[in-house]
This record gives C-alpha cells, sequence and structure tokens, in this order.
C-alpha cells in the first residue's frame, strides 16, 4: 500500500469510527501532536484531514 492509499484509509475508518465527529476528532490529534512537537505526525494527520474533506466533498452511493 502507498502512503497516498494509507492516507485515504485513515480518513475512512476515521470517518466510520467518528462520523460527524471525524474533522473535531483530527484537530484533537493535530493540536495534541504539536503541543508535543511531533511535525511529522501533524503532517500525517493534515494529509489526512484533506482527505477527509475530499470524502465530504463527494456524495456517498448506496450500492
Amino acid at each position: 500500500m502507498t502512503p497516498d492509499e494509507e492516507r485515504w484509509a485513515e480518513a475512512l475508518m476515521v470517518e466510520r469510527q467518528h462520523g460527524d465527529r471525524a474533522g473535531e476528532h483530527i484537530a484533537e490529534r493535530i493540536t495534541a501532536l504539536a503541543l508535543a512537537g511531533d511535525d511529522a505526525g501533524v503532517a500525517r494527520w493534515l494529509e489526512i484531514a484533506a482527505r477527509l474533506d475530499a470524502l465530504d466533498q463527494h456524495p456517498k452511493r448506496l450500492t
């Protein structure tokens, strides 16, 4: 799995686990990582946030 595919999978997992609170969960993670000085962690979660935003912009299909 490529890093890009991992970020998409992580975004889907966060969406499924946290539903409408997914954005809040990601913001909390980013804040905690930033306070801990984990720049790589912050970058990773920002990438996940971008994919979550992209998911939210596309209507979900029932198939």
